[in-house]
């Protein structure tokens, strides 16, 4: 399934009709925030990202990316494409593998909604998390950057690059089930036991109280640009769920990988791969790298955090299927309700491993 969403989601695309720009506004915008930009300009939609449109702007000389706060009805909290502008800015000047924003724009003349600007990333996105076509020590390296470019996010003090107000610092999980939960309920379309059941245990959680860190929110490996010919992580993309709260949730939504259930077709999964033969560390041993390089604590309450990142994730899901319902889906997307219900089962059977 990883090979159709490769398919699906990578290139870019006409732009529709109603997510369409003016390019000659955009041009004249473009002008005043880049010095010696010129149109005429050539846009186009990525067909990959089902929130924020995102855009390839091609002018004569350069090419940017554009992404931009979707038109319609929206969920008050999402599509916080101001919050993604701040994070990138802030994480790319200390030196972390952002694209560089040239701008942030939010008057509605120029294409209707907020939008950014930043630099295009030449390089490769892998949908699989298992790799195909990699060599097992391919495999290896890219799984060794990708965990430590996440370790190195969570050991940057927010204070020191000016994201101490990017966030509240205490209670991050619980506000997370609180919101999703809230999300979840106004994005419903049938009744699942599995995420009633997780609404009610994980609030009784004593979550450990870890130092705040900015945490991405959706780390995964198909919202990375790796270097062509090497294993580097060159770009982490799609920063709309950023803030700052709990590291070890972070590593544990991006740990997910590792547990997907297979019949959550809509998502590449490692689970029953033989990941030596792959090349790829088994889960114990990846989570104890992470735990080396930021000195943080993982595997003891691993069960508790991949149950609130399934729940997480279900509602995420079910606010692309509820878009879907309501017509503001902004392109084309495999998901469904038979996506979240084995998330749903899944979070909770982690859930009752850990004592619920």
């Amino acid at each position: 399934m990883a090979d159709d969403r490769a398919a699906r989601f990578s290139g870019v695309r006409e732009v529709p009709d109603r997510l369409s720009i003016d390019a000659e506004r955009l041009a004249g915008f473009l002008a005043t925030v880049i010095p010696g930009f010129a149109g005429p300009l050539r846009v186009r939609q990525f067909k990959g990202g089902q929130s924020n449109p995102t855009y390839l702007v091609e002018a004569a000389d350069r090419t940017l990316v554009l992404r931009r706060k979707p038109p319609g009805t929206l969920l008050a909290s999402a599509h916080a494409v101001d919050r993604e502008a701040r994070v990138m800015s802030a994480l790319s000047a200390a030196g972390f593998p952002t694209p560089h924003v040239f701008a942030y724009c939010e008057d509605p003349e120029v294409i209707g909604t907020p939008f950014f600007v930043m630099e295009h990333v030449a390089g490769r996105i892998i949908w699989d998390p298992a790799i195909p076509g990699a060599t097992p020590a391919e495999r290896g390296a890219l799984y060794r950057d990708m965990g430590d470019t996440l370790a190195d996010l969570h050991r940057i003090a927010p204070s020191t690059i000016g994201l101490t107000t990017f966030g509240r610092s205490e209670g991050y999980v619980h506000r997370q089930i609180t919101r999703w939960s809230r999300q979840y309920g106004v994005s419903a379309t049938i009744e699942i036991p599995e995420m009633d059941r997780l609404m009610a245990f994980l609030p009784s959680v004593d979550w450990p109280d870890h130092p705040p860190a900015v945490v991405h929110g959706d780390y995964r490996i198909d919202n990375l640009i790796f270097a062509a010919d090497t294993a580097k992580v060159r770009a982490v993309l799609d920063w709309e769920l950023a803030t700052l709260g709990d590291p070890v949730a972070d590593f544990a939504y991006h740990a997910m990988s590792f547990v997907m259930p297979r019949r959550n077709a809509a998502t590449g999964t490692l689970e029953g791969l033989d990941l030596a033969a792959l090349g790829i560390p088994p889960l114990e041993e990846y989570v104890a790298r992470y735990e080396a390089r930021t000195g943080l604590a993982v595997a003891g309450m691993l069960d508790l955090y991949l149950a609130y990142n399934l729940f997480r994730f279900a509602a995420i899901i079910q606010g692309i299927v509820g878009r879907v319902r309501d017509g503001t889906a902004t392109s084309e997307t495999p998901y469904t309700i038979d996506s979240v219900i084995p998330l749903a089962e899944a979070g909770w059977e982690r859930a009752r491993r850990a004592g619920a």
